[in-house]
């Protein structure tokens, strides 16, 4: 055999190599950018279901007797605030997850004003429909922290993909970018 002939069998299977590598890791990846656009969704589908609930609560809240409506207007708002804060699964970059998180933030922020303000209000805690609005908030904010961590996992997972030799290689031909986490909210 020739070196020509050894040189050309050499590039032939560094080309098949990498062509298989290509091949094998886009598919990969789309596999976890599909799962990271799922776990996505689960997260806006767990807040969407606490804005659901505010209404309700406000409503409740607003039947108790002088209750501080400066409070009821800052839910109100940071809740139209944190509707209007949408992303794309296709665009979950680091800014627009701290957009949303943001806004969100000041949703949190506003439900908690108005549950310690209720504090002052005994028969308004004592109502049956404010404590079964306040169980199902509690519970929809530890859906929303679990589906949070689900998400930032799934993102973890595919960063380390999209990072990783020989993939780093491809991921940017293939349009595949690295995707923004939730993290801790400023003193927290």
């Amino acid at each position: 055999m020739s070196t020509r002939n050894i040189v050309l069998l050499v590039v032939g299977v560094i080309v098949l190599f990498l062509g298989f590598s290509g091949c094998s890791g886009y598919n990969g990846l789309v596999q976890k950018d599909q799962n990271v656009k799922g776990k996505w969704a689960n997260v806006e589908s767990d807040y969407q279901r606490r804005s659901d609930l505010i209404p309700n609560l406000v409503n409740t809240v607003k039947g108790a007797a002088n209750f501080e409506q400066e409070t009821i207007t800052q839910v109100i708002e940071a809740r139209a605030k944190a509707t209007q804060t949408t992303i794309s699964a296709d665009d979950l970059s680091p800014d627009k997850i701290a957009a949303f998180q943001k806004a969100q933030g000041q949703l949190s922020g506003a439900i908690g004003r108005l549950l310690v303000s209720v504090e002052r209000y005994p028969e308004l805690k004592a109502t049956e429909a404010f404590r079964d609005l306040q169980a199902q908030i509690e519970g929809t904010e530890n859906r929303i922290k679990v589906s949070r961590n689900d998400f930032n996992a799934a993102v973890q997972d595919y960063n380390t993909s999209v990072k990783r030799f020989p993939m780093v290689l491809f991921s940017g031909l293939f349009g595949f970018t690295e995707k923004g986490f939730f993290t801790a909210d400023a003193g927290a």
